[in-house]
């Protein structure tokens, strides 16, 4: 099954960041940083399977050689940001469908990176790294890094700010919409592009970018856990925040359990009431014995009430959806039986009374 997954990520100066980092590993070489004088060697890494820094078509014929040579773009971009907060990169992490081949992976992000780059004007550098080699690794994994430039960059070299980077109140004086419409275009586009490749690739399998709750799907997301605190893991650590992450979603999920035990207590209860009160009217009521099914219904609804309070209260939580509809059955069959023996109650009670006028009548007679 084809999965959804797209990730937008900034790196910016405040948090120690740096694009030359950011550029080498993700294309797994040695550059050197010339802000910082560090020199980041990735050259190790055996799972690059393609790597490319692409331009916008405008100035693909001009002379940008220094643009299509990482270390000497990724430099730039660093030199051209002067504030100690700048961000100098913005990244879409994205999922690439183990469904196709390689040609059809590369071809659906390169088609996706060329819409970004002609939207924004950015430079853009591509690396799509197959799944790693490492215990408890997903062997489907496929993904793309889509590195950016956070300015236009033209023959001249990297200039303003593109759209992506400015704050609301200048978007809407240029008469653009919120960021946050930019993202959610993205986010769209992606799985619109994903579905078409799929499509020509002629398999069935699908994704969608919309919340679960927007699918019809009733159920708890999984868990995102971090990058940091997945490596952390994997490197026999231990992580509290990936184990707080799993608790959370534990704990969703139990709520979830018990709204769902509490609710089919609840429909359980009407049903019976409902079935109870159809019996009522179609069966005969003999003479004086309205109280007495008043107080058998009253039973039945203190009785069912109570079970629907006790679930709630935690007293009996079934944990599985197997167990939830027995439950129900089990609630049905008591109140069934319920209804027979109100039902030989009222009979009996008829026959009392039936016998009562006999006597009385023998002794009149005598």
């Amino acid at each position: 099954m084809a999965v959804y997954f797209l990730n937008l990520k900034t790196f910016g100066r405040s948090g120690g960041s740096s694009a030359v980092s950011a550029a080498a590993y993700r294309a797994g070489e040695r550059i050197h940083d010339e802000r910082s004088g560090r020199t980041y060697d990735h050259t190790d890494r055996r799972d690059v399977l393609h790597k490319e820094i692409m331009l916008p078509g405008s100035i693909e014929s001009a002379d940008m050689d220094w643009a299509r040579d990482r270390s000497q773009l990724w430099n730039a971009a660093e030199r051209a940001e002067t504030r100690s907060n700048a961000r100098v990169a913005r990244e879409y992490l994205v999922a690439l469908p183990v469904e196709l081949d390689a040609a059809q992976r590369l071809a659906l992000v390169r088609g996706f990176s060329r819409e970004l780059i002609e939207k924004y004007r950015f430079a853009l550098d591509l690396a799509v790294h197959a799944p790693r080699d490492f215990p408890g690794s997903d062997p489907r994994n496929f993904h793309a890094h889509l590195l950016a430039t956070t300015r236009e960059i033209t023959a001249e070299g990297l200039t303003v700010k593109t759209s992506l980077e400015l704050n609301d109140a200048k978007r809407r004086s240029l008469g653009l919409g919120p960021a946050i419409n930019e993202l959610l275009y993205v986010r769209e586009r992606w799985a619109t592009a994903t579905n078409e490749a799929l499509r020509d690739a002629h398999i069935d399998a699908r994704v969608d970018h919309r919340t679960l709750a927007a699918q019809g799907i009733d159920r708890e997301p999984y868990p995102y856990i971090p990058r940091a605190a997945f490596e952390m893991e994997r490197n026999g650590y231990r992580s509290a925040q990936a184990e707080r992450l799993r608790e959370e979603y534990r704990a969703r999920i139990e709520a979830r359990l018990q709204r769902d035990a509490v609710a089919a207590a609840a429909s359980s209860t009407q049903s019976s009431l409902s079935s109870a009160g159809a019996a009522s009217r179609t069966a005969p009521a003999p003479a004086g014995s309205a109280s007495h099914t008043a107080a058998a219904t009253n039973t039945s609804i203190a009785r069912e009430t109570s079970a629907a309070a006790d679930a709630a209260a935690g007293l009996k939580r079934p944990q599985t959806l197997d167990e939830i509809r027995r439950q129900a059955r089990e609630d049905w069959l008591r109140m069934r039986q319920e209804a027979v023996n109100a039902s030989s109650a009222k009979s009996s009670s008829a026959a009392a009374g039936q016998t009562r006028e006999r006597v009385d009548d023998d002794h009149l007679s005598r």
